[in-house]
């Protein structure tokens, strides 16, 4: 939950300067055209082909960095401000998938055409914050040249017929529903679950008083859900990230923290504290393994890996409040 409020630190994408804005898309298209090379990399020998399609579309990327270099030392000079998209809030983060080896064929291809969209949604909101004439056109082009890029499965060579488009059409909303609700609200009920459980069982064996247990996982889970929903709402406004509305992200994230913490705080709503402990702990390993399928059936994770972080994690927060509680 800490992570979400240091993320704040970033600069906001409308506070950038038109310097700021065209260094920004200088260290992006950097980073793309490497990334699509690493791809290559590992694709050629199983893939040549599709090698060699990555390998265009890191020149097609070097070539925008040429043009945006270009109005950059026209405008301001030759010395580039340092802004990565790490620095700024809402942009979309590229997970290192070029590091991991074999490079699943699928994953890539999904995982270009959402960077080229992406590309896309940025250069169209940099081209509204900016009023002079020469940047706005070319970051205007590029946001059309990104749009007009023909789909990264005809680029490969596959054709499509109409029953392909709608399948298209389909995991373009599937993905769209992840992002909106599916990703932040795991993350909520992880977070929701697993912090809560120290404060909750440290309460309950420091006390053994099942109405004051059940208090101090309320409040709890109430205050985490809130604070999760409003952070999550706050660092993201989707229009670079196209991860959907912040008021939905912000929603799910908050009900599914909420809902995380009160699974193993309602049972002490029992009087007895036996019972109610071994209900709680019974709830919070149902808990637990939901998360991993979930990780397991949206976000691609392997059962077993998402399955034992989880657990893993659970327990040593459980064992925490356990050993706080007795002491």
């Amino acid at each position: 939950m800490f992570s979400r409020f240091f993320r704040m630190g970033r600069r906001p994408f409308d506070t950038l300067s038109e310097q700021e804005i065209l260094a920004l898309a200088i260290s992006s298209e950097e980073d793309d055209g490497r990334i699509y090379l690493a791809y290559a990399d590992g694709l050629k020998d199983e893939f040549p082909q599709t090698a060699q399609i990555f390998e265009e579309m890191a020149a097609e990327e070097n070539t925008h960095r040429e043009r945006l270099i270009e109005m950059h030392r026209k405008r301001f000079g030759d010395r580039i401000p340092l802004i990565r998209r790490e620095h700024v809030s809402g942009y979309y983060e590229r997970k290192p998938d070029w590091l991991v080896r074999p490079l699943g064929i699928d994953k890539v291809r999904e995982t270009a055409e959402a960077m080229e969209d992406q590309a896309y949604r940025f250069y169209i909101e940099a081209s509204k914050r900016v009023s002079d004439a020469s940047i706005r056109k070319l970051l205007g082009d590029l946001a059309m040249e990104e749009k007009q890029h023909e789909s990264l499965a005809h680029r490969l060579g596959l054709k499509f017929a109409p029953t392909d488009v709608r399948e298209e059409e389909r995991e373009t909303e599937r993905r769209q529903r992840i992002l909106t609700y599916i990703q932040p609200g795991l993350a909520g009920l992880m977070d929701g679950s697993v912090s809560t459980l120290a404060p909750i069982f440290a309460a309950a064996f420091a006390t053994q008083d099942t109405w004051q247990t059940f208090l101090v996982g309320l409040s709890a889970s109430v205050g985490a859900g809130i604070s999760m929903g409003f952070t999550e709402a706050a660092h993201d406004d989707g229009k670079l990230s196209g991860r959907g509305s912040p008021l939905k992200r912000g929603i799910a994230n908050g009900t599914m923290t909420m809902l995380g913490g009160l699974g193993h705080a309602l049972p002490y709503l029992i009087p007895d504290f036996w019972t109610a402990t071994s209900i709680a702990i019974a709830v919070v390993f149902v808990e637990l393994w939901a998360i991993a399928y979930i990780q397991n059936r949206f976000m691609e994770t392997p059962f077993l890996r998402a399955a034992f972080q989880v657990v893993l994690g659970g327990a040593l927060v459980f064992a925490a409040g356990v050993l706080i509680g007795n002491a």
